[in-house]
């Protein structure tokens, strides 16, 4: 099979020809049909991420894709289902085994690519904005990064709360992008004051921050009391110091939030999260937003559109099968 590898921190990936796996004890062979592209892949492949693969080892955190064998053990999860999951790594390859217990069946109406970018972000923005930050109806959400992969899903996700959302992004491209998804306020990073900004319109009482730096330190000015900043990544490479004083004026809550860290102190909150979000998209009201989808063969040219932040919302690999 063919499988985009990271072989050497030294070099960049490549595609190699590889054997295809074979499933264990209590997991799954999956054919995999498209793979989700997420920032967390491009600190992978230089060996600075917080989860380092022994070397060589596939790129690829989420995929979906159908189902072709189960090892033993392995119960209520037949060949031919299609699931999408989050393994961390392996996705960018024609086939992969998973662990059975992270795969999650998809409903009819979900296409692969839709179902490869969906469960990082929207899980990402569910589970931080309703179960760590208890967004509230009425309340002022600032979604920074707002045309990225996670901070797109914030905004649906925001309004579907009931939030008036406030998105900050770079230029008028990417923020009539998030005018489409939803948001009632629209900032430019570029040319805007982002801290008189929030507070025109009315100061934030939930911030969703992916960017960190610069952003982060003016958005914190910009709260209203008891806000709540959600802590998501530091995407400009800049991760803040916080003045603890700050806090205490404002009484304000800043939350550090890794979705990741669920699967192993609180698995159930992810599984309730994506029931939920599954069935919000079988009805009609999320729908993913992917900029791009290329072919296996172009997941180089797919991880530079990411990189070079050429893309909006989700960048998806797909492999042609499924």
């Amino acid at each position: 099979m063919r499988a985009y590898q990271v072989v050497s921190y030294d070099k960049n990936p490549e595609l190699v020809e590889t054997n295809s796996p074979t499933p264990v004890n209590g997991e799954i062979l999956l054919e995999i049909a498209a793979c989700g592209l997420n920032f967390g892949d491009l600190l992978m492949a230089k060996g600075e991420y917080q989860e380092k693969p022994e070397l060589p080892f596939t790129l690829g955190m989420e995929v979906a894709g159908t189902v072709r064998e189960v090892g033993p053990g392995v119960e209520g999860l037949a060949p031919g289902t299609r699931v999408l999951l989050a393994g961390g790594a392996g996705g960018l390859a024609e086939f992969g085994t998973y662990p059975a217990d992270q795969a999650i069946a998809i409903p009819d109406s979900m296409t692969f690519t839709d179902a490869a970018a969906f469960q990082i972000a929207y899980g990402t923005s569910h589970v931080g904005l309703d179960y760590r930050a208890r967004l509230q109806p009425g309340e002022n959400l600032l979604v920074l990064g707002a045309a990225g992969g996670v901070g797109m899903t914030a905004i649906e996700i925001g309004k579907l709360m009931g939030a008036k959302v406030i998105a900050c992004a770079r230029g008028k491209e990417k923020l009539e992008v998030c005018k489409r998804a939803g948001a009632d306020v629209l900032i430019d990073s570029e040319t805007d004051d982002l801290r008189a900004a929030v507070k025109d319109a009315g100061g934030a009482d939930v911030i969703y921050d992916p960017v960190g730096g610069d952003q982060f330190r003016a958005a914190m000015r910009a709260t209203n009391p008891e806000a709540r900043i959600l802590v998501v990544g530091f995407a400009s490479g800049d991760v803040p110091q916080i003045p603890a004083n700050h806090l205490l004026v404002k009484n304000l809550n800043i939350m550090g939030y890794y979705w990741g860290g669920y699967k192993r102190f609180k698995p159930d909150v992810l599984r309730d999260s994506m029931t939920t979000l599954l069935n919000w998209y079988d009805e009609g009201k999320l729908k993913p937003h992917v900029s791009h989808a290329l072919p296996l063969e172009q997941a180089g040219e797919a991880y530079e559109l990411m990189r070079s932040r050429k893309s909006t919302g989700k960048v998806v690999v797909t492999t042609g099968r499924g």
